[in-house]
Parts: structure tokens; C-alpha cells; sequence
């Protein structure tokens, strides 16, 4: 078993349907002090930072235990976007991704004992179309307070997909953490067979 550092319903329930048993235990940590250390990075180094640093969190209170730390982030126009402050700025956000290409990083890490011992990072680009202030209206009414707390103001397994002409790059990386490298890791601590 593995614990996951996160509250994620995206990155929970990938790991249920790849049958990964795990607990979940949120790290608490102060991501925008970090991303203000991490100014001038690039946006893959900063979600693999903060992956590695939800990671280390929670496996120093859980001695022996692999913990698995995963972030994502949107940058479109070279401009980062964090989660929505409320809905007028999820309003915002959208507005802001119209006719754009969204660059989703999406990151993962393995800690234990405090140790990182694994992390991977992979990008996806998203070609938001057009979206009318009553396109983005609507998705707010059917889609709000779901996507409050996701980065790029979508659910791709819910309406999500109303918001993109063409998606390229990992499924997985678009629901906010790269399964298939995770697994791989996963082989190679033992947790998985090989």
C-alpha cells in the first residue's frame, strides 16, 4: 500500500481504477510560499517541486511508508494560473484561455523517510476554443463549486471537454498526475508486480 498526499477526487480516483490501494493523507504545506521561492523556474521545475515537497511532508510522519506527491499547473501565454480564487475569477481564468493553448505540467514524486526516490514530470497541450461569455456562463452554472479547486478550471471526465478544439499529450497528465510513470515507479519500489 501507498499513500497518497493529496485530497485529489482526479488523482484518487485513477488510482482506484488502476486498483492501487492506498490512504490519503493531505499534505499540509504551503504551496504559494514555495512557488515564491520558485520564481524564475520553469513551470515543469515548480510542479516537480511541489510533487517532491507534498511527498517529503507526509513520509517524515510516516516512517517506512512510500508517499506519493503529485501538483499540476496551467501556464497559457507564458502566464501561470493557480486554482480559481471564487467563481468571478474561475469567469476570468476562462476568459483569459479563449482561442489560447493551455500548457498543462503535470508532476509526480516517491518519498520515503523524508527521501524523494522517484519523481517524473510530463506537459500536455490543450487548444482552448472560442468561448462566449454565455458558453462560459453556462459551464459555470453546471460545472461550480466541482471545479473550484482544479487548476485550468475543468474537469476532463465531466464537461471539461466542452472547452477544447484538441487536446495532445497523456490522458493521464490531463487528469493531473502521469499514471503510467507513476506505475512504472511503482514496478520498480516493489509495490507493484513487475
Amino acid at each position: 500500500m501507498i499513500v497518497l498526499a493529496s485530497k485529489s477526487l482526479s488523482r484518487r480516483a485513477m488510482l482506484d481504477a488502476a486498483r492501487i490501494p492506498y490512504t490519503s493523507v493531505p499534505a499540509d504545506l504551503d504551496e504559494r510560499a514555495l512557488e515564491t521561492e520558485l520564481a524564475g523556474h520553469s513551470p515543469s521545475d515548480i510542479a516537480l517541486a511541489l510533487a517532491r515537497a507534498k511527498a517529503v511532508a507526509v513520509s517524515r510522519n510516516m516512517p517506512g511508508d512510500l508517499v506519493l506527491g503529485s501538483d499540476s499547473l496551467v501556464v497559457v501565454d507564458g502566464q501561470r494560473f493557480d486554482k480559481p480564487a471564487g467563481r468571478e475569477d474561475a469567469a476570468r481564468h476562462l476568459r483569459s484561455f479563449s482561442g489560447r493553448t493551455m500548457h498543462l505540467h503535470s508532476a509526480a514524486a516517491l518519498a520515503r523517510d523524508g527521501r524523494i526516490v522517484w519523481s517524473h514530470s510530463d506537459l500536455s497541450a490543450l487548444k482552448v476554443r472560442e468561448l462566449s461569455d454565455d458558453f462560459i456562463a453556462w459551464y459555470l452554472e453546471q460545472e461550480w463549486p466541482e471545479v473550484a479547486g482544479c487548476v485550468g478550471v475543468f474537469r476532463i471526465e465531466a464537461l471539461g471537454p466542452h472547452l477544447f478544439e484538441t487536446i495532445t499529450g497523456d490522458q493521464f497528465t490531463v487528469l493531473g498526475m502521469p499514471l503510467l510513470a507513476v506505475l512504472g515507479a511503482l514496478r520498480e519500489q516493489g509495490v507493484l508486480p513487475a
